[in-house]
């Protein structure tokens, strides 16, 4: 959604490039923090994350408020 690289989100996350590539292939589960960390990363960026509701859950660009 954000077009990043696995770089640039490891680099907004504060996280290895080598965990992200892992991660990505199902050869490592991430620690709760690096999780966390990546999640801060893309939401700081507009990203909304949708808990489970009944329809799954998902994610979206966050509303902008007009002002």
């Amino acid at each position: 959604m954000l077009g990043w690289s696995q770089s640039e989100l490891a680099e907004a996350a504060g996280v290895s490039r080598t965990l992200l590539v892992e991660f990505e292939r199902g050869a490592r589960t991430p620690h709760r923090n690096n999780l966390d960390a990546m999640r801060r990363a893309m939401e700081a960026a507009g990203i909304e994350f949708i808990e489970e509701n009944g329809g799954g859950a998902g994610v979206r660009f966050r509303h902008r408020q007009n002002r």
